[in-house]
């Protein structure tokens, strides 16, 4: 045998004691729990963030159901707003068309009246016209007892007129 089988011999030996050695201190029991130690805190975080992923999801839908509704609940608020105001545009209209109809009613009630205190201050010059030309026609041709009688017909002419 020579030196490097010698080298390789002891080489051997002392891997061989080593090992024993490290069974003996129960090295791979050690080397064996903290790996499954290890695994544990693995899956342990695994399933805390599944949890969490979990719980994130059912968030997450609430949250879209949420919104969903406020969503809805918007559309409803505009819907009724616009209702509200359609409804508000129209009252308007008609009492506009009301005041409209009210004010030209009286308007040309006023001008009928008008027309009629204009026709009826009319007919009273022309009254006025007529007896005065009547009395200076009158005074001129009959003197006395045509006064009597043109008193008496201008009053019944007045009577009539009015």
């Amino acid at each position: 045998m020579d030196a490097t089988m010698w080298a390789q011999v002891w080489a051997t030996v002392a891997l061989v004691i080593f090992l024993a050695g490290a069974v003996y201190i129960k090295v791979p029991s050690m080397v064996a729990k903290a790996l499954d130690a290890r695994a544990a805190k693995i899956a342990g975080e695994l399933d805390e963030a599944k949890k969490l992923r979990e719980e994130a999801q059912s968030l997450l839908n609430e949250y879209q159901k949420k919104r969903s509704e406020a969503e809805k609940e918007a559309a409803e608020i505009v819907a009724a707003a616009k209702r509200e105001a359609d409804a508000l545009a129209e009252e308007a209209r008609q009492k506009t068309a009301e005041f409209v109809a009210r004010r030209t009613a009286l308007s040309e009630q006023k001008i009928a009246q008008a027309e009629a205190d204009a026709v009826s201050a009319v007919r009273s010059a022309a009254v006025d016209l007529a007896v005065a030309a009547s009395e200076k026609l009158i005074a001129a041709n009959v003197g006395k007892v045509g006064d009597d009688l043109f008193k008496a017909s201008l009053e019944q002419v007045k009577t009539r007129l009015n």
